[in-house]
């Protein structure tokens, strides 16, 4: 390694290193969405003594108003924007209080769509407290339903969950007793819900049909031929199972049936969105096309700093000439707690107005559809093009659009809905990758399937519909829409 290296290096790890405990808070609370982060602040309520439910007097309203237009320039509380790229873990940072500083709760408003349904978590408890269990037994299976995915599928190993128990919970299992659970769960509804793994969710759902010669074709596939059946090599099953085409065409076609995400499939049956969605921001577009922003805090309790504890402060830093050790110590204590909840309002305040600023540039960016809600209207649109118009950090903007949710007069929308790559043709115009994956599906999903198109034919056709893409783009674009090859769609 040559010395300029190791000097590049040397100074990226001071650099590293000097992140204040301070800086590293910002960037963790960034990371937090709205329930998230509601429930940060309530546990700091228990916490620490020096902070207090109520507004605090000493905001201005000034600032609220601030918060509430949303800046455009993209610039902190402190004029700076930390990068948040590789930063050290800190176990040890203080727990520090929130200040709420949005703006008055009387400009927001009244009612906010949320999903009216219960949560996907709420529905399988049910059906879990209907069963005769013990009360370990009981608690057990509520972890194990807290597992799933969102797809309601089991993806640890019984190890892992084993050695969970043990250090989260406190409760010493045997994989027998995680599996019996397990195995309860495994017959609620929807059929699938809790397996280990695709060929099991599977199996789960044939187990559920009535007894039938097809039925017996349908589990012998899936047990004995899973692979050659994900990969659609008929003729290996056929011969491997000693069955008929017509039969393995008539067990085919049952087993497209199947539902290999029983949990998502759970949440379009009886509601929008079952895992409850609360959007961090609100932008609503007037008939004008004015557009206005806010974040949504308002379940996130208002803070305050205690006026007992500073009132206590103050008159122990006055008596400081003449303190026993104990004053001293309660001088200490008293002061840390004020300290860090101060450092918390600051860092909250930071929070709000780069979260702020990032949606506020993203709206820049993305105007067209704010103000029609055509998603053809959207235009492509990169982390870095965010980044320069707020004027903060890539990772930065990455942290703030990760699990964050917005809620629009057209719907509430994921941030991660509005980034998409640009494609730029040899004349130099950009096109939106989304638009050229959307026409391109669409000639997928309208293509006789005895005769699919081939890679050079979906490029031809996209070419005149105004899309000049080559074959290989074709085909990178449509392994990553997860659609198979032309001899597979068969």
């Amino acid at each position: 390694m040559s010395q300029t290296s190791r000097q590049v290096q040397t100074q990226a790890q001071q650099q590293v290193q000097t992140l204040s405990p301070q800086q590293i808070l910002v960037v963790k609370l960034l990371e937090l969405p709205t329930v998230e982060l509601e429930e940060r602040v309530r546990a700091e309520l228990l916490d620490n003594p020096a902070l207090e439910e109520g507004k605090d007097a000493s905001s201005s309203e000034e600032t609220d108003e601030e918060f509430a237009a949303g800046p455009d320039d993209g610039q902190n509380a402190d004029g700076e924007d930390l990068s948040l790229g590789d930063y050290r873990t800190e176990d040890d940072i203080p727990d520090y209080k929130l200040q709420e500083n949005n703006r008055s709760k009387d400009d927001k408003p009244e009612e906010i769509p949320f999903s009216d349904s219960v949560s996907f978590y709420e529905m399988l408890k049910e059906q879990l407290d209907m069963q005769q269990l013990t009360p370990d037994e009981k608690r057990l299976g509520e972890y194990l339903i807290g597992s799933l995915d969102d797809d309601g599928l089991l993806r640890k190993s019984t190890e892992a969950l084993v050695d969970e128990l043990a250090i989260y919970q406190g409760m010493d299992v045997t994989p027998q007793q995680l599996e019996h659970v397990l195995s309860v769960i495994q017959d609620f509804d929807p059929a699938g819900i809790g397996a280990r793994s695709l060929q099991e969710c599977l199996l789960l759902q044939i187990k559920r049909k009535e007894n039938s010669a097809l039925k017996q074709i349908e589990y012998d596939i899936i047990s004995k031929c899973c692979d050659e059946f994900t990969r659609k090599n008929k003729e290996k099953i056929i011969q491997k199972l000693g069955i008929t085409e017509e039969q393995y065409s008539q067990a085919a076609a049952e087993l497209t049936k199947l539902n290999p995400r029983p949990g998502s499939s759970l949440g379009e049956a009886i509601g929008k969105n079952l895992q409850q969605i609360v959007p961090d921001f609100i932008v609503e577009t007037e008939d004008d096309g004015t557009i206005s922003l806010s974040l949504n805090n308002r379940n996130v309790p208002e803070l305050r700093l205690s006026r007992e504890f500073t009132e206590m402060l103050d008159e122990h830093t006055r008596n400081r000439a003449n303190q026993s050790k104990e004053s001293k110590d309660a001088l200490m204590f008293l002061k840390q707690k004020v300290d860090a909840a101060q450092g918390f309002i600051n860092a909250v305040k930071q929070r709000q107005q780069t979260l702020l600023s990032t949606m506020q540039a993203i709206i820049d960016l993305q105007r067209p559809f704010f103000q029609e809600g055509d998603e053809s209207l959207l235009r492509p649109m990169i982390l870095k093009d965010v980044a320069e118009r707020a004027r903060l950090d890539i990772s930065t903007v990455s942290r703030v659009s990760n699990s964050k949710y917005v809620q629009t007069n057209y719907g509430i929308y994921s941030l991660k809905f509005f980034f998409s790559d640009g494609y730029t043709t040899e004349n130099g115009e950009e096109l939106s990758v989304r638009e050229i994956k959307r026409i391109l599906k669409e000639c997928v999903d309208s293509e006789d399937k005895s005769r699919p198109y081939t890679d050079d034919e979906l490029a031809d056709m996209l070419k005149e519909k105004g899309y000049p893409i080559a074959r290989r783009t074709v085909a990178k674009y449509r392994q990553q829409l997860n659609i198979p090859v032309a001899r597979l769609r068969r």
